[in-house]
């Protein structure tokens, strides 16, 4: 079992950015720094496949857990992020049970599903060697994330999670604040109570069916501290390309101060 697979059934809670920079370099920079997973977000960022795959391959190369946010719930979509070799999926506007069943399908060889079958990819080791163990592993180890971001994902979590041997099936469901709240009528207005009370809701329901359940983009340690307190076990931090420009905003203010202070 892959370890950010493990982390996740064994209740470990686990960090991790989002990733709009397409560079395989950014990647093995944070990946060096120890976190748990990076999430290649194919939805905002620009990345093409070929970008896709190297910097897959950054992460592994660290250690760390690459979670591709694809950009919708498609087949090929999905099949092609997981041939690259990625730990696993976040699949996007998950409103419905069936949207749920679709998504797993996709992401599942069968018996669990109808992926399309290739083991002459990354995934499969590009060989003969070992063809049939390969849907069987992939099915074990891959990570299967939900991504709830509107109201009707909320008001279908019950018969979302009411889906035969979902435990087994999916590793999380992670609620897109952002989304969330544009959905509600309050853009962005992710520390409103009403957002607050809806994710507090669904988490609660998540873990009682012993699914990990994933937060919104953490602003500051309170906003960690609060995600922990909720339950959640996916704690994502800010975008890479946000934490390079809040980091040089910050040091460039310090050094227009000391300009000003010395002129």
């Amino acid at each position: 079992m892959n370890d950010l697979k493990n982390k996740l059934k064994t209740k470990k809670v686990v960090f991790g950015p989002w990733c709009i920079i397409p560079s395989a370099t950014v990647i093995d920079i944070i990946a060096s720094t120890g976190v748990d997973f990076v999430i290649i977000d194919m939805e905002h960022g620009c990345h093409d496949y070929e970008t896709v795959e190297n910097m897959i391959r950054a992460a592994d190369t660290k250690g760390c857990g690459s979670l591709v946010r694809v950009l919708e719930n498609n087949e090929g979509l999905i099949l092609r992020a997981l041939d690259l070799g990625a730990t696993g999926v976040i699949v996007p506007h998950i409103e419905s049970k069936k949207d749920a069943e679709m998504a797993i399908s996709n992401a599942k060889y069968s018996p669990l599903g109808s992926r399309g079958f290739s083991p002459f990819t990354r995934a499969g080791g590009y060989s003969l060697n070992n063809v049939k163990l390969h849907a069987e592993k992939q099915n074990k180890e891959t990570v299967l994330i939900l991504l709830i971001e509107g109201k009707g994902g909320i008001e279908s979590i019950k018969d979302i999670l009411s889906i035969k041997d979902i435990e087994y099936k999916v590793d999380g469901i992670y609620i897109g604040a952002y989304d969330l709240s544009q959905s509600l009528g309050m853009p962005g207005e992710v520390d409103h109570p009403q957002i607050r009370a809806e994710m507090d809701k669904i988490i609660k329901k998540v873990n009682k069916k012993g699914l990990a359940a994933g937060g919104y983009v953490a602003k500051n340690d309170n906003d960690i501290k609060l995600m922990l307190n909720m339950g959640m076990q996916i704690i994502t931090l800010l975008p890479d390309c946000t934490i390079l420009y809040h980091a040089i905003e910050e040091r460039y203010q310090t050094i227009k101060t000391m300009k000003g202070e010395i002129a």
